[in-house]
């Protein structure tokens, strides 16, 4: 399972922070209102109850007991018979607002009750009063605000901190990927750089904070690698190009040398330095030619697939004309290819893409090589196929490495300087495709894979 991103690990963190954050405050806020508003209501019924005590014991109680405009407070003064014998004008002539009588021990009662019909949820402080030897019960009570009642003040607040963390989540999401952007820019265009072309840096944002300078500093190490790397294959063409001539002078005295040898004691080893020196001028023009990969930029220009391939193939049927310019292979080539596939590429290393693919192939083939070239999704599909011993899944990537031995039947004993596959798959790499070893039905499956160039328009633009 791999790990969520920063910005998802950032988000997830500041949304359950939030959460909790505003859950603790929203519960404090309803534990502290509701504890607010219960002794603001009964504060306000106090003073009404007091006030009407004392006037029921002065004997002054006005029937029916007169409020002020707007004042909600709810009076009812009971006798002992549970009759109302004197009330505000809005709970005159009702039944009593409770059934509680407080005893003579615990005179004066306060609490919320939801039974009064008609008049929600009501605090509510009874008082027993004894005036003129009469025992007398005064309630007063006070609506409850319609917030408090039940659990819609804790649904308000529940949805709140839902709202709120939705937002702080979604802000944190906005900012961590703006501060995150330059490093995902950075990330895509090291993605393009590949070994052979060093010549890319990455975007570097303004300012002087960590982003920025990681940015600087990959650019700086960038350079340096360029550099480096541009040193290394102007050594290597240099020392191709100081080797190429005295080894042509060293073919060159073989041959003679063959050509004037009289006895078979001397002809034989003039042969084999002759053969030995050839495979080192293969070598060493395959190392210029792989240095050379990526040095400049590529001419690419609109190539028919299909023609090329087809040429490379009749001119190994020519004689005269084998693998890379040698004797004719003796391996047959069965073509299947589509016609009017087209692709951008450079000309002359595809044809050295293609030349390498088919040496490998009959090199090691047992009777027969097999090319198909297609179009597939938007890419040029080409498969080389022998039908030699294979290339066991373990080794399928490490045979495009320079220089690579098997431990089977496929390696450079039988000719190659162990460089063709690696040259072929940077050529393709170069030309933003791809070069695998599948499963075939015998021996080896090559496929290539090349972007198909975009299609002409009637008026001739692309």
């Amino acid at each position: 399972m791999s790990r969520p991103s920063i910005r998802v690990r950032d988000t997830a963190v500041a949304a359950l922070v939030a959460v909790v954050v505003l859950t603790v405050l929203a519960v404090g806020f309803d534990l502290a209102l509701r504890d607010r508003e219960h002794d603001y209501l009964l504060s306000e019924v106090r003073v009404r109850t007091q006030r009407v005590t004392a006037d029921l014991r002065q004997g002054t109680l006005r029937n029916p007991i007169p409020v002020e405009r707007g004042d909600p407070t709810l009076i009812q003064v009971v006798d002992a018979d549970r009759r109302v014998v004197n009330a505000t004008p809005t709970v005159a002539g009702r039944p009593p607002l409770s059934s509680v009588v407080p005893p003579p021990t615990a005179r004066l009662q306060h609490f919320v009750t939801c039974s009064v019909p008609g008049e929600g949820c009501l605090a509510m402080q009874v008082v027993r009063v004894t005036a003129a030897s009469r025992t007398m019960v005064v309630y007063g009570a006070r609506p409850v605000p319609a917030l408090l009642i039940g659990r819609r003040l804790e649904w308000i607040l529940a949805a709140f901190v839902v709202a709120v963390s939705a937002l702080i989540a979604w802000a944190t999401w906005r900012v961590v990927g703006g501060t995150l952007r330059p490093v995902e820019q950075i990330r895509a265009r090291f993605g393009e750089i590949t070994g052979s072309d060093l010549s890319m840096r990455v975007p570097e944002p303004p300012g002087d904070d960590e982003i920025a300078r990681l940015a600087r500093t990959a650019n700086s190490a960038l350079e340096r690698l360029e550099q480096s790397g541009r040193r290394q294959r102007q050594f290597t063409t240099d020392a191709a190009h100081e080797l190429r001539t005295p080894l042509a002078g060293l073919r060159v005295s073989l041959e003679e040398l063959v050509m004037n040898c009289d006895s078979p004691e001397t002809t034989v080893p003039a042969r084999e330095a002759l053969a030995a020196a050839g495979r080192l001028e293969t070598l060493v023009r395959d190392l210029l030619f792989l240095t050379q990969i990526g040095a400049d930029p590529v001419d690419r220009e609109p190539l028919d697939l299909s023609s090329l391939a087809a040429a490379e193939i009749r001119a190994r049927r020519t004689p005269g004309r084998g693998a890379t310019g040698g004797p004719p292979s003796e391996v047959p080539i069965r073509a299947e290819l589509s016609g009017g596939v087209r692709v951008l590429g450079e000309l002359g290393m595809l044809s050295r893409l293609l030349n390498n693919l088919l040496d490998n192939a009959q090199r090691y083939a047992a009777t027969a090589v097999t090319v198909t070239l297609a179009a597939r999704g938007g890419d040029a599909v080409l498969t080389v196929a022998d039908d030699g011993p294979g290339i066991p899944p373990a080794d399928r990537e490490r045979v495009f490495g320079r220089f690579v031995r098997l431990d089977t039947a496929r390696d450079r004993e039988a000719g190659g300087t162990g460089l063709g596959l690696a040259i072929a798959r940077d050529i393709a790499a170069l030309h933003r495709g791809t070069l695998e070893i599948g499963d075939g039905a015998q021996g080896a499956e090559f496929t290539l894979r090349i972007p198909l160039a975009p299609e002409r328009s009637d008026d001739g633009e692309r």
